[in-house]
Order: structure tokens, then C-alpha cells, then sequence
């Protein structure tokens, strides 16, 4: 496994150590002793979730204020753009947000530790993303800030004049001074 530091240190990018022929590949997709070994995270993971969304589609910018959970995500069918951003109000780089490719070509998986609001855009025809948590999904806790908070300035690989596909739920995000965040 190699690990890639990315301008928010918390934040990183793991490529496994893919095998492959003619037959196809293999890979070894979370190995805990590895992953501790290189991350110097000693995470323990409660819950796998699997999504399958449309090209266009936004999910985000989620967390659980309380209950929060980080986060290893990959995508196994397509490719999104996937943002992490900082809202630990005591941390050097509150505010700021890293955006990586991830697609099942690249293999590349990131991890979001607690303490980040995390979302995804869809830029293949469909994508299927996976992700494991530390925690457990607490909707009661449930947070969402909006994609497009000017304050944040994420850069979404968007075409020109055409907006994502947001829920219900997403349309409702607030900007970041208004929401609840972290210490």
C-alpha cells in the first residue's frame, strides 16, 4: 500500500498494490494492520455502505456532529470527485477542502477522518462507491453543509451552466458560518 499526504495532512490518499494479468487483477482492499502501520491510524471500522448514483449526482457535504464518523471511500464502477472538507474550528486548516479523483481505474481510496464533511460528484455515466465507517450511521446526528458555500470555494468538476443533482436533503445544506462544526 502506498500513501500519498495531500495539502491537509489528516486527509490521505491510499493506493493499494494492485496484481494483475490477463486473467485480471487483484488487490487487497483494507488490511487493518497495514493500513495502522501506514496511516498511523488505528481505525476500527463498524459499517460498510455501497452507493450507485447517476452522472451528475452531488451527495454532500455530510458529517454526524455527534457519533462522527471518519471514513475510507473508493468508488468500484466509474469515477466521482470526491471532497474532504476541514470543520474542526480549532484545526490550521478549518475550512479548507482536498478533492481527489477516485474511479474504479485508479483504484485510489481516501480517508476522511472525523471532524471532515464529506461529498462526492458523479462524473462518469453511473458510479458505485463504497465506504467504511467508524461509526454508525445516526441520521439524528446527520449535518449537511452546502456544496456550493462560496465560503469553502470548492472548485466541482462541473459542466459549464449545467447544476448537479442534489436531494432534497442537500438542497437544504447551510453555509459553513451558519452550521454546527466541530471544536
Amino acid at each position: 500500500m502506498n500513501v500519498i499526504s495531500t495539502t491537509i495532512p489528516d486527509v490521505l490518499i491510499i493506493e493499494p498494490k494492485v496484481f494483475g494479468d490477463a486473467r485480471g487483477f487483484f488487490f487487497e482492499s483494507f488490511n487493518q494492520a497495514k493500513f495502522a502501520a501506514a496511516t498511523g491510524q488505528n481505525v476500527n471500522f463498524v459499517q460498510d455502505n455501497h452507493s450507485r448514483s447517476a452522472q451528475g449526482v452531488l451527495r454532500g457535504l455530510h458529517y454526524q456532529i455527534q457519533q462522527p464518523q471518519g471514513k475510507l471511500v473508493r468508488v468500484v464502477q466509474g469515477e466521482v470527485f470526491d471532497v474532504a472538507v476541514d470543520i474542526r474550528k480549532s484545526s490550521p486548516t478549518f475550512g479548507q477542502w482536498v478533492g481527489q479523483i477516485l474511479s474504479a481505474d485508479n483504484k485510489r481510496q481516501l480517508w476522511v477522518p472525523e471532524g471532515f464533511a464529506h461529498g462526492f460528484v458523479v462524473m462518469s455515466d453511473t458510479a458505485e462507491f463504497l465506504y467504511k465507517t467508524t461509526d454508525y450511521y445516526a441520521p439524528q446526528f446527520e449535518r449537511c453543509i452546502a456544496w456550493n458555500d462560496p465560503a469553502i470555494g470548492i472548485q466541482w468538476p462541473l459542466p459549464l451552466n449545467t447544476p448537479p443533482l442534489l436531494s432534497g436533503k442537500d438542497q437544504m445544506g447551510l453555509k459553513m458560518h451558519d452550521a454546527e462544526l466541530f471544536s
